[in-house]
Protein backbone atom coordinates (compact mmCIF):
# COMPACT_ATOMS: atom_id res chain seq x y z
CA UNK A 1 0.00 0.00 0.00
CA UNK A 2 0.98 3.41 -0.85
CA UNK A 3 0.20 6.73 1.12
CA UNK A 4 1.31 9.60 -0.60
CA UNK A 5 0.90 13.14 2.11
CA UNK A 6 0.45 16.67 0.58
CA UNK A 7 2.16 18.77 3.53
CA UNK A 8 4.08 21.67 3.89
CA UNK A 9 5.92 20.17 6.72
CA UNK A 10 7.28 16.45 4.59
CA UNK A 11 10.20 15.47 6.90
CA UNK A 12 7.44 15.51 9.83
CA UNK A 13 5.50 13.14 7.75
CA UNK A 14 8.81 10.96 6.91
CA UNK A 15 10.91 11.24 9.71
CA UNK A 16 7.88 9.85 11.79
CA UNK A 17 6.54 7.06 9.15
CA UNK A 18 10.20 5.38 9.07
CA UNK A 19 10.19 4.57 12.46
CA UNK A 20 8.69 1.54 14.85
CA UNK A 21 6.44 -0.87 13.02
CA UNK A 22 6.06 1.53 9.77
CA UNK A 23 9.25 1.79 9.14
CA UNK A 24 9.86 -1.84 9.38
CA UNK A 25 6.54 -2.64 6.48
CA UNK A 26 8.40 0.26 4.66
CA UNK A 27 11.75 -1.75 4.60
CA UNK A 28 10.15 -5.06 3.90
CA UNK A 29 8.15 -3.34 1.00
CA UNK A 30 5.00 -4.27 2.03
CA UNK A 31 4.58 0.24 2.73
CA UNK A 32 5.47 2.85 0.85
CA UNK A 33 5.38 6.73 1.88
CA UNK A 34 5.73 9.58 -0.12
CA UNK A 35 5.31 12.99 1.29
CA UNK A 36 4.89 16.16 -1.54
CA UNK A 37 5.44 19.93 -0.41
CA UNK A 38 2.71 21.79 -1.64
CA UNK A 39 5.56 24.76 -1.31
CA UNK A 40 6.80 23.05 -4.56
CA UNK A 41 3.92 24.28 -6.53
CA UNK A 42 4.00 27.83 -5.99
CA UNK A 43 4.68 30.48 -8.25
CA UNK A 44 6.25 33.20 -6.54
CA UNK A 45 9.60 33.55 -5.07
CA UNK A 46 8.96 33.34 -1.55
CA UNK A 47 6.86 30.26 -1.96
CA UNK A 48 4.41 31.74 0.04
CA UNK A 49 1.29 29.25 -0.24
CA UNK A 50 -1.30 31.57 1.94
CA UNK A 51 -3.39 34.92 1.40
CA UNK A 52 -5.54 36.77 3.49
CA UNK A 53 -9.57 35.28 3.01
CA UNK A 54 -12.00 36.75 1.01
CA UNK A 55 -14.99 38.50 3.28
CA UNK A 56 -11.78 38.98 6.31
CA UNK A 57 -11.02 37.51 9.52
CA UNK A 58 -8.27 36.15 11.38
CA UNK A 59 -5.71 34.17 9.56
CA UNK A 60 -4.68 33.32 6.36
CA UNK A 61 -6.21 30.81 3.95
CA UNK A 62 -3.97 28.04 1.71
CA UNK A 63 -4.48 29.08 -1.91
CA UNK A 64 -6.68 26.88 -4.52
CA UNK A 65 -3.57 26.62 -7.02
CA UNK A 66 -0.80 24.97 -5.25
CA UNK A 67 -2.69 22.29 -3.69
CA UNK A 68 -4.63 21.66 -6.84
CA UNK A 69 -1.14 21.78 -8.85
CA UNK A 70 0.24 19.28 -6.50
CA UNK A 71 -2.86 17.00 -6.73
CA UNK A 72 -2.46 17.24 -10.26
CA UNK A 73 1.25 16.32 -10.67
CA UNK A 74 0.59 13.31 -8.22
CA UNK A 75 -2.27 11.57 -9.85
CA UNK A 76 -1.23 12.58 -13.69
CA UNK A 77 -0.16 9.04 -14.89
CA UNK A 78 -2.45 7.44 -12.70
CA UNK A 79 -5.11 5.59 -14.82
CA UNK A 80 -7.69 5.39 -11.18
CA UNK A 81 -7.18 8.39 -9.51
CA UNK A 82 -6.76 7.55 -5.61
CA UNK A 83 -9.06 8.34 -2.70
CA UNK A 84 -7.67 12.11 -1.14
CA UNK A 85 -8.56 12.25 1.87
CA UNK A 86 -8.16 15.53 4.19
CA UNK A 87 -7.72 15.73 7.54
CA UNK A 88 -10.27 18.53 8.81
CA UNK A 89 -12.03 18.63 12.36
CA UNK A 90 -15.39 19.26 9.79
CA UNK A 91 -14.78 15.30 9.33
CA UNK A 92 -16.56 12.37 9.60
CA UNK A 93 -14.88 10.71 13.27
CA UNK A 94 -12.21 8.38 12.21
CA UNK A 95 -12.55 4.93 13.94
CA UNK A 96 -11.40 1.26 13.55
CA UNK A 97 -14.10 0.38 10.51
CA UNK A 98 -12.79 3.11 8.87
CA UNK A 99 -9.35 2.45 9.17
CA UNK A 100 -10.54 -1.24 8.06
CA UNK A 101 -11.90 0.49 4.96
CA UNK A 102 -9.26 2.47 3.97
CA UNK A 103 -6.87 -0.58 4.14
CA UNK A 104 -8.32 -1.75 1.28
CA UNK A 105 -7.50 1.03 -1.21
CA UNK A 106 -4.14 0.15 -3.16
CA UNK A 107 -3.24 3.84 -2.33
CA UNK A 108 -4.03 6.99 -0.41
CA UNK A 109 -3.58 10.72 -0.77
CA UNK A 110 -3.77 12.46 2.73
CA UNK A 111 -4.22 16.45 2.27
CA UNK A 112 -2.52 18.25 5.32
CA UNK A 113 -4.47 21.54 5.90
CA UNK A 114 -2.68 24.43 8.32
CA UNK A 115 -3.77 28.09 9.38
CA UNK A 116 -7.12 28.69 8.69
CA UNK A 117 -7.80 26.15 6.08
CA UNK A 118 -7.67 25.35 2.60
CA UNK A 119 -9.52 27.16 -0.04
CA UNK A 120 -12.77 25.59 -0.79
CA UNK A 121 -12.19 25.44 -4.45
CA UNK A 122 -9.60 23.20 -4.36
CA UNK A 123 -11.36 20.62 -2.05
CA UNK A 124 -14.43 20.47 -3.97
CA UNK A 125 -11.91 19.58 -6.84
CA UNK A 126 -9.46 16.79 -5.48
CA UNK A 127 -11.31 15.71 -1.96
CA UNK A 128 -13.10 12.44 -2.16
CA UNK A 129 -12.75 12.13 2.11
CA UNK A 130 -13.03 14.75 4.94
CA UNK A 131 -11.64 12.53 7.93
CA UNK A 132 -11.15 13.88 11.87
CA UNK A 133 -9.35 12.65 14.75
CA UNK A 134 -11.34 14.01 17.18
CA UNK A 135 -13.01 16.69 18.72
CA UNK A 136 -10.14 19.33 18.95
CA UNK A 137 -7.74 21.78 17.06
CA UNK A 138 -4.58 21.05 15.99
CA UNK A 139 -1.70 23.27 14.54
CA UNK A 140 -2.13 21.16 11.21
CA UNK A 141 -2.76 18.19 9.03
CA UNK A 142 0.60 16.61 9.85
CA UNK A 143 -0.86 14.72 13.19
CA UNK A 144 -3.87 13.30 12.36
CA UNK A 145 -2.94 12.06 9.12
CA UNK A 146 0.06 9.91 11.02
CA UNK A 147 -2.83 8.62 13.48
CA UNK A 148 -4.86 7.58 10.17
CA UNK A 149 -2.00 5.90 8.31
CA UNK A 150 -0.77 4.13 11.76
CA UNK A 151 -4.11 2.88 11.96
CA UNK A 152 -4.50 1.79 8.74
CA UNK A 153 -1.17 0.08 7.92
CA UNK A 154 -1.69 -2.14 10.83
CA UNK A 155 -4.68 -3.64 8.73
CA UNK A 156 -2.78 -3.84 5.94
CA UNK A 157 -1.76 -7.92 5.35
CA UNK A 158 1.79 -8.23 5.94
CA UNK A 159 2.46 -5.24 8.39
CA UNK A 160 2.10 -7.01 11.37
CA UNK A 161 4.13 -10.21 12.51
CA UNK A 162 1.34 -11.75 13.70
CA UNK A 163 -1.81 -11.64 11.52
CA UNK A 164 -3.91 -11.68 14.63
CA UNK A 165 -2.44 -8.76 16.22
CA UNK A 166 -4.76 -6.49 14.61
CA UNK A 167 -8.24 -8.05 15.41
CA UNK A 168 -7.26 -9.02 19.10
CA UNK A 169 -6.86 -5.19 20.13
CA UNK A 170 -9.15 -2.42 21.48
CA UNK A 171 -11.78 -1.14 18.99
CA UNK A 172 -11.36 -4.22 16.63
CA UNK A 173 -14.78 -5.54 18.04
CA UNK A 174 -16.88 -4.91 20.10
CA UNK A 175 -15.05 -4.89 23.16
CA UNK A 176 -11.52 -3.51 24.33
CA UNK A 177 -8.85 -5.27 24.99
CA UNK A 178 -8.15 -7.09 28.02
CA UNK A 179 -5.25 -7.01 30.17
CA UNK A 180 -1.72 -8.13 29.33
CA UNK A 181 1.23 -9.68 31.49
CA UNK A 182 4.68 -10.88 31.09
CA UNK A 183 7.68 -12.73 33.01
CA UNK A 184 8.52 -12.17 35.91
CA UNK A 185 5.45 -14.05 37.23
CA UNK A 186 5.65 -11.63 40.62
CA UNK A 187 6.14 -7.68 40.57
CA UNK A 188 6.08 -5.53 43.38
CA UNK A 189 3.95 -8.45 45.47
CA UNK A 190 1.40 -8.58 42.86
CA UNK A 191 0.75 -11.88 40.76
CA UNK A 192 -0.09 -12.37 36.77
CA UNK A 193 -3.29 -14.34 37.21
CA UNK A 194 -3.06 -18.04 37.55
CA UNK A 195 -5.68 -18.85 34.34
CA UNK A 196 -2.91 -17.57 32.10
CA UNK A 197 -0.21 -19.94 33.60
CA UNK A 198 -1.99 -22.88 33.28
CA UNK A 199 -2.20 -23.65 29.48
CA UNK A 200 -5.72 -24.81 29.39
CA UNK A 201 -6.39 -22.37 26.19
CA UNK A 202 -10.34 -22.63 26.78
CA UNK A 203 -9.95 -20.99 30.19
CA UNK A 204 -7.34 -18.50 29.11
CA UNK A 205 -10.14 -17.35 26.28
CA UNK A 206 -13.07 -17.05 28.40
CA UNK A 207 -11.22 -15.39 31.05
CA UNK A 208 -9.80 -13.05 28.08
CA UNK A 209 -13.31 -12.71 26.58
CA UNK A 210 -15.33 -11.60 30.52
CA UNK A 211 -11.92 -9.28 30.97
CA UNK A 212 -12.68 -7.39 28.17
CA UNK A 213 -16.28 -7.34 28.94
CA UNK A 214 -15.81 -5.96 32.34
CA UNK A 215 -13.39 -3.15 30.85
CA UNK A 216 -15.46 -2.09 28.24
CA UNK A 217 -18.78 -2.25 30.57
CA UNK A 218 -16.70 0.05 32.85
CA UNK A 219 -15.20 2.72 30.58
CA UNK A 220 -17.00 2.32 26.90
CA UNK A 221 -19.96 1.14 27.69
CA UNK A 222 -21.50 2.66 24.65
CA UNK A 223 -19.64 0.11 22.06
CA UNK A 224 -21.71 -2.88 23.58
CA UNK A 225 -24.68 -4.36 21.32
CA UNK A 226 -26.21 -7.52 23.09
CA UNK A 227 -27.77 -8.08 19.77
CA UNK A 228 -24.40 -9.14 18.36
CA UNK A 229 -23.12 -11.41 20.95
CA UNK A 230 -22.78 -15.32 20.29
CA UNK A 231 -25.19 -17.08 23.15
CA UNK A 232 -22.20 -17.82 25.03
CA UNK A 233 -21.15 -14.12 25.21
CA UNK A 234 -24.70 -13.09 26.14
CA UNK A 235 -24.20 -15.56 29.24
CA UNK A 236 -20.84 -13.99 30.15
CA UNK A 237 -22.17 -10.65 30.04
CA UNK A 238 -25.62 -11.56 31.88
CA UNK A 239 -23.14 -12.89 34.77
CA UNK A 240 -20.92 -9.55 34.98
CA UNK A 241 -23.88 -7.40 34.54
CA UNK A 242 -25.71 -8.79 37.62
CA UNK A 243 -22.48 -8.98 39.69
CA UNK A 244 -21.92 -5.11 38.94
CA UNK A 245 -25.56 -4.71 40.08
Amino acid sequence: MKFTVMTLFPDMILETAKTSIMGRAMEAGVLSVEAVDIRDYTHNKFRHVDDYPFGGGAGMVIEAAPVYECWQDIVRDKENKPRVVYMTPKGRTFDQQMARELAQEDELILLCGHYEGIDQRALDLIVTDEISIGDYVLTGGELPALVVMDAVARMVEGVLGNSTSAEDESFSGMYLEYPQYTRPRIFEGMEVPEVLLNGNHAAIEEWRLRESMKITLERRPDLIDPERMSAKERKIYAEIVKNHC
